[in-house]
Parts: structure tokens; sequence; C-alpha cells
């Protein structure tokens, strides 16, 4: 599995964010039974933070997609290694290339770095 970084960083806020609430819902609601109060606080929790989990999760503009071919010859130098291509990334669309060029480790860094300086999102 890949990890998205950026929506792993998200999440990780989001879920520092839900800390006010199981902090705050337990003073407010002055229960003695722990139970009831990490109930209340988690049907709380899950009201608000539903739609930032979706945004997280489902956001076009997080996604870049990556296609990763074993031995392939590297577009820019030739080398015969594992291949890399961005497919998709939201301002950057070659899902229907018909010659889609590969590179290697390096040189896809190369390209990234290229497209990231020509104001792709990567």
């Amino acid at each position: 599995m890949k990890i998205n970084y950026k929506r792993y960083a998200l999440y990780l806020i989001r879920w520092q964010l839900s800390t006010p609430i199981l902090a705050i819902v337990p003073m407010i609601l002055n229960l003695d039974n722990p139970w009831k109060i990490a109930i209340i606080a988690n049907i709380i929790g899950g009201l608000i933070f539903f739609w930032v989990d979706s945004f997280i999760f489902t956001s076009k503009e997080l996604n870049t997609q990556w296609e990763v071919v074993e031995n392939i010859t590297c577009s820019d130098c030739g080398k015969i290694a594992r291949g890399y291509r961005i497919v998709k990334s939201p301002n950057y669309d070659k899902t229907k290339d018909k010659e889609p060029k590969f590179r290697c480790e390096i040189c896809s860094v190369n390209k990234t770095n290229e497209l990231r300086n020509n104001g792709i999102k990567v």
C-alpha cells in the first residue's frame, strides 16, 4: 500500500482536532458513568468529523495517481529498472496516453520536480 502523505498528515491533524470534544464534553455533561460520556462524546465527534473524513479520503485535490511497472527501459536514461509514471494529479492527466513514458526512480524524481516547477501539483 502506498501512503498518501498529504492525506495522512490531514488525518493526524483531524485526530488532534477531536481532542477538545473528548475533553470538553465530559466537563459539560458532568456524568459519573465514563461509558455514557464516551458514547456521547463519540457521537458528537462522529457528527462533526464524518464530513472532515469524507473530504480527506475522497478529495480529488489530494490525489496523485502513479503507475509502477517492473523492468522497463527508462524513457530518459535508457536504464532497465522499475518504472514510474504519474498518471493523474489535480491539473495533470495522462490517463489516455497511448504511449506512456516510464522512468527509473532517479529520472522519475527529476521529472516530478520539473512538473512541480511548471505548476503541476504532484
